[in-house]
């Protein structure tokens, strides 16, 4: 029988069941609660064809994110495609940090580098009602993803897309708070070859010999385009948390403070620009 629990039941052992279950509500456009109490429906042929096909590409492990389009970060779903990082869950640090520090009644100006899907950009927007956020991302088809959401996010009159190789096309605009989740992986991490890591864009990911070009080059330009007293944020590897230590201080901020993500790992750095810059 071609009963929905039937056709789950034929896959479950290819790439179990939750994930069958995610792939099922993606070609039925339909909920968990719906599906689990219309087991018994039989589903058309062509349904079948469709879950099969999302099946068989899991099977060779492309991303379940970019298999149905939507990946959750901080409660809601924003449209992901291969050409940007999938949203994880230890990023989510990246607006807690702010939450917890910054006034959410001031008119912040928040600048999220290297954007995405404009997860962390479109999240600070919703969570810091008054701020008004850039976004900024090098690649072309990333940017057309975050139109997507700003749109889907009912946020286009704070949130402002541009075109930029990291700093290139701010000039002198400041800002009281820059975020990034930058590449920060290195040139031969065999993580590279694993997982989700494979069909994710690898400029996205990698970023020189010891994974801290880009970051570099952001805490060098953040000096220049943070406010007095502003507030950095970078994520990071986990390993690079003393190396980031260091260049902070060698840089000139102060204030600076490591966080821990869910599984215990230092995984974001912050530093304050001092009050009075030099």
């Amino acid at each position: 029988m071609n009963t929905i629990a039937a056709v789950l039941d034929g896959v479950r052992w290819k790439i179990g069941a939750p994930e069958a279950r995610i792939l099922l509500r993606h070609v039925l456009n339909c909920s968990a609660t719906w599906m689990a109490a219309h087991s018994d429906e039989t589903l058309d042929s062509i349904r079948i064809a469709q879950f099969q096909t999302l099946v068989e590409r899991r099977c060779v492990g492309e991303p379940i994110a970019y298999l149905t389009g939507l990946r959750e970060f901080y409660g809601r779903d924003f449209a992901v495609a291969p050409g940007v990082l999938i949203p994880r869950h230890e990023t989510e640090l990246l607006i807690d940090i702010p939450k917890s520090k910054l006034n959410a009644n001031a008119e912040l100006r928040i600048l999220d580098m290297g954007t995405g899907s404009g997860c962390i950009g479109l999240s600070l927007a919703l969570e810091l009602p008054h701020a008004q956020i850039v976004a900024t991302d090098v690649s072309v088809a990333a940017l057309a993803i975050v139109r997507n959401n700003v749109v889907r996010l009912g946020v286009e009159a704070r949130v402002n897309l541009l075109e930029s190789d990291w700093f290139s096309a701010l000039i002198d605009q400041q800002f009281d708070l820059i975020v990034t989740n930058p590449p920060y992986i290195a040139a031969q991490d065999e993580h590279l070859s694993k997982g989700d890591l494979r069909f994710e864009p690898h400029g996205a990911l990698v970023s020189g010999e010891d994974g801290l070009d880009a970051i570099r080059h952001i805490v060098e330009g953040a000096y220049v385009h943070l406010r007095p007293g502003g507030l950095l944020l970078i994520e990071h590897g986990y390993d690079q948390a003393e190396r980031l230590d260091v260049l902070l201080k060698t840089s000139g901020f102060c204030n600076i403070e490591q966080y821990r993500d869910i599984a215990g790992i230092l995984r974001v750095s912050g530093a304050q620009l001092p009050a009075k810059a030099t």
